[in-house]
């Protein structure tokens, strides 16, 4: 990195941090994500003399402690859930996906924006996991993306409570007394084992990246970590300011990546991402009814598990309202490793094949 990069590269640092800050100062979900990427997005606009830098590899170290902390939820008891449940979840989870396909495929029809692009931008995979594999995906567009994942995250962060705490539930009561607080564990508790699964998490994603995995910065670390996990060693659990620093680092990148001048149709594309949004939350409104008519479990419990949000908000939800937690991560974790492991290689082929029939028809 020159002297002129790394002056750039500490200034948008600089910019993240505040926005982080600012975003937890006002309570938004997930600060240290979306602060740090609306403030990049705005300020570098803005600031029209300033070249912003952020290195890929601080991106990739905070995508190598994300997928370690997601391979920490799989135990042999989330094991033994998924084995007992399991035709359940790729019944729930393949329509919850074609869903998704079909919001897709009508959104594409109404923008005028290309299928892959907007399929990349509706499938709930999470934010930090869909931008690195749509960056894979020729043709598609990184902004489009990015502003399809922002806006179903939000909906769902902000309005997956609001019905949760409403009379919709019973539960409107409770909306009051939430406190959306997560265990933090110690520094101390790191040594010596974080070192172990450090040199592994590294060799993972290297090895993933080296095999053409998909998101193999975040996939392969997640695979190891599994693996050790499920073998008796159990890695410690990284500490809350860590996990906002490895958000930070995403945050900050994704930041970058934004280009809104490039969106064409602005106010049509903010209303087809809302409504995309609000139909895939009825799509698992409704797949949560399903699931309580085929198997014994509460219908809040069925919801927070199909709600194609984020593990850990999910997670602070179900313990507030006394849901089943293990079912809900079970789910979450479910439809989060199809996704991860089966998902990019079914789209990478699909829109391979689609691509060499257009070559042949163009050729004929």
């Amino acid at each position: 990195m020159t002297g002129r990069r790394f002056v750039s590269f500490l200034i948008t640092l600089l910019i993240a941090v505040v926005g982080g800050l600012a975003f937890q100062w006002v309570h938004m979900p997930i600060p240290w994500l979306l602060g740090p990427m609306m403030f990049v997005l705005i300020i570098t606009k803005l600031w029209k003399s300033f070249t912003p830098f952020w290195p890929g590899v601080v991106r990739n170290s905070g995508m190598i402690m994300i997928g370690y902390t997601i391979g920490l939820s799989f135990t042999m008891e989330a094991m033994k859930q998924i084995g007992q449940q399991l035709p359940l979840m790729i019944l729930l989870t393949a329509l919850l996906l074609l869903g998704s396909t079909g919001i897709a495929f009508l959104v594409s029809k109404l923008s005028g924006i290309s299928f892959p692009t907007v399929l990349m931008g509706s499938i709930p995979g999470g934010l930090t996991q869909m931008i690195p594999l749509a960056e894979e995906i020729k043709g598609v567009d990184l902004t489009v993306v990015t502003f399809l994942q922002v806006s179903r995250l939000l909906m769902i962060i902000f309005f997956v409570p609001m019905l949760v705490f409403s009379p919709f539930f019973g539960l409107e009561g409770m909306g009051q007394q939430l406190v959306a607080m997560k265990a933090s564990a110690g520094w101390s508790g790191l040594y010596p084992h974080i070192f172990l699964f450090a040199v592994a998490c590294t060799a993972g994603a290297l090895l993933g990246k080296k095999i053409h995995l998909p998101s193999a910065i975040f996939l392969g670390p997640m695979i190891v970590t599994i693996l050790i996990n499920l073998n008796g060693y159990e890695g410690p659990a990284l500490p809350f300011t860590l996990l906002n620093v490895c958000q930070l680092m995403i945050g900050g990148y994704i930041g970058l990546l934004l280009k809104p001048e490039q969106l064409k149709n602005k106010l049509a594309m903010a209303v087809l991402a809302i409504l995309s949004g609000a139909v895939l939350i009825s799509c698992s409104l409704g797949l949560s009814y399903l699931l309580t008519l085929l198997h014994p479990v509460p219908f809040i419990t069925a919801f927070l598990g199909l709600s194609p949000g984020g593990m850990d908000q999910i997670g602070i939800i179900a313990k507030e309202v006394d849901a089943d937690l293990s079912v809900v991560i079970c789910y979450q974790l479910f439809r989060t490793l199809f996704i991860f492991l089966v998902v990019p290689s079914l789209i990478k082929f699909i829109f391979r094949s689609r691509l060499q029939s257009n070559v042949v028809e163009t050729t004929s």
